[in-house]
Order: structure tokens, then sequence, then C-alpha cells
């Protein structure tokens, strides 16, 4: 799908602001019954990359009833052939859908996803589904603008006390062995009865979901969750590859780190260092796992956000040269905790 971005801004200047501070003027109030798993059975998915065709993959054996879309049209003919249904726009997902979950690759992609051409929304004022649950990790601020387009619409079909559709912000964190295994963690943002009626759609996909506030608080979340993540694999990795310099194995610091207040994410679960831990992207030459230019692209959209509010952020500018180096260098569809080979030169553990 083409991007239209300039399309899709005007798009939103169609719709009247009624939207502050991440939340809306008036909340929207949902009947219990929004709680019950069985209110919403046909659920929409946009974008069958790594996570979203695993996430697909649960929803199925969950039972829900899943429509499919993504611009690869052998990934949408492999999920034909297994019995999902896949249509050929995000408009026409959108008809066959009461929830419509995506998971894009960038701000961009969303926006037109949702407001281009044949997007969801596609300029109409009345739609069907109630609910929108993007899982893309992408800008606050995009996120809140496409939530306010998306409750200036009218629903074709009333459910219970559902005034208007709603959109939930519900990025992930576990890569692509969490999506598969079913225990990602959504951090979401949006009415908290919104979060409500959508957490068994959520437990299918995943372990933990998490409300965070307003729209956008959840990828506010997702982005301080990665910057946070980035620079403790630096740390780590300058923590592991200065050891190896000074004499001790890898193997050794990282007991000692495990064991003391070293200890973090990156040292007991996601060792960088080749030979000290089995599954994790290290002991297979940093292949699978989140890509360094994923990672890269995460930084961009913390620096971006840190400079909206004004907040001094030096680990983000390091951060990012540091990443932006990798990609550059030919690393880029590596594991980001290959900065141990290819940044610190660290060495494999014998």
């Amino acid at each position: 799908m083409a991007i239209r971005r300039a399309q899709s801004l005007l798009c939103l200047t169609k719709f009247k602001t009624n939207f502050v501070f991440g939340s809306y003027l008036r909340p929207r109030r949902f009947s219990s019954s929004s709680q019950n798993s069985n209110q919403f059975q046909n659920v929409g998915f946009i974008g069958l990359g790594n996570m979203g065709s695993r996430m697909v993959n649960n929803l199925v054996k969950a039972g829900y009833n899943v429509t499919v879309h993504d611009i690869n049209r052998d990934v949408m003919k492999m999920f034909a052939e297994l019995g999902v249904s896949a249509r050929e726009t995000p408009y026409e997902v959108a008809q066959d859908s009461q929830v419509v979950i995506t998971m894009l690759p960038s701000s961009s992609h969303v926006m037109d996803v949702y407001t281009g051409r044949d997007g969801l929304l596609r300029g109409e004022n009345a739609i069907r589904p109630a609910l929108f649950i993007d899982s893309s990790t992408i800008d606050p601020q995009t996120t809140r603008k496409i939530s306010l387009a998306v409750s200036n619409c009218n629903l074709k079909e009333k459910r219970d006390n559902w005034e208007r559709p709603v959109m939930l912000d519900a990025p992930v964190s576990g890569g692509v062995l969490a999506a598969e295994a079913s225990t990602l963690t959504f951090m979401v943002g949006g009415p908290e009865d919104a979060y409500l009626a959508a957490r068994p759609i959520l437990q299918s996909m995943g372990r933990t979901s998490i409300y965070c506030g307003g729209s956008g608080n959840g990828s506010a979340a997702k982005i301080c969750n990665n910057l946070a993540m980035a620079v403790s694999m630096l740390g780590t990795s300058e923590a592991l590859a200065l050891g190896q310099s000074l004499g001790i194995s890898a193997s050794t610091l990282t007991e000692v780190l495990n064991t003391s207040s070293g200890r973090c994410w990156s040292s007991d679960a996601y060792n960088p260092v080749p030979g000290v831990m089995k599954g994790v992207p290290s002991s297979r030459d940093y292949n699978g796992g989140f890509a360094s230019k994923l990672m890269a692209k995460d930084l961009n959209l913390a620096a971006a956000s840190a400079e909206e509010v004004g907040h001094k952020s030096p680990l983000i500018s390091k951060a990012q040269e540091i990443y932006k180096k990798m990609c550059e260098e030919g690393h880029e569809t590596k594991d980001f905790s290959c900065v141990f080979r290819h940044f610190y030169n660290g060495k494999d553990e014998v």
C-alpha cells in the first residue's frame, strides 16, 4: 500500500476537536456487558509481519472469527488457505469486523491504514467497528490524532451503551517469541472502560496487559521501555566487553552481574555474548529477535517526543548515534544485542 501521509493529514482536518491531554472531554461509558469476552467475536487484523502473523494465529486458536489484510499477497494467500478470511483493503476488513487490530511498521503506515483512500475510516462518518486497537510502535502524537479521528465517527450499528467508536493504543513488548507463545505484554492507552472491554482479546495474544492512562500513553510507555532496553543493552555490552579486555570471562562476569547490583534483563535474560546463554539471538549469530533498525526507529521516536516536551535526554542521543552506525555498517537486520560484537568488538565465549 502506498503511503499517503499528506492525504491522511488532510482527512484529519475534517474532524472537530474534543480531545484534551490524551483523553476525552466526556469519557465514554460502556455497560458491564462490555467486559464479556463474547461481546466481540469478529476481529479484523491488519499487518501480518513477524509479530502480526503470530498474533493472528493466537486469535484464531482462541476462537475469534478473524479477517486479515496485508500488502504482502503471499502471506494473505497463506492465511486464506488456512481458512482465515482475507480482504484486499483495510476498508473491506472494517466492513467485516467489530474490532480491528493494526500491527504496522511506522506512524505513516498507521495513518494511511486509518485515513487513506481505502483506509479503515475512508472519510466516512459512520463505521462498523466499535473498537480499534493499534499495537504498532509509533509516536504518541500520531496516536492521539488518529484516536481523535476515530472518536468523531459514528457507529453504523449501536452496541449497548457504545455511543461512538474508540481507539486504544496497545503496543507490545516481548518480541517474536512472545508473540508466538502468546506471552506478550500490552501497554494500553485510551478510555479505561474500552480497555476492560478489549482485555479478553488482548489476553488471547498476551500474558500481561497494563493500563497506562489516556490516549497515547501506551505509545509513550513503549517508547520509554525501549529507551531503557537500548541503554541497558549498551551498558551491559560495554561492561562485558571491558571485562573480557581485563581478563574476565563473559560467563564469570555475567554470574557476577546477575547476583549483584548490575543485574538487568540484558544480562540475565537476553545476554549479548555468543556462547553464554542458549535460546537468545546471540546464540544464533544475532538472527531473529529485535532488529537493530527497529531499535534505531524507536530511539528516533523517543528523541522526537523528548524534544517536543523539552526534556533533556543525553542517553537517547548517544544510543541513537550507536544504532545509526550499526545500521550504516550493514547490521540493520541483526538483533540489537549485536552491538556487543560489532560496536564493542566483544569476543564469543569459547
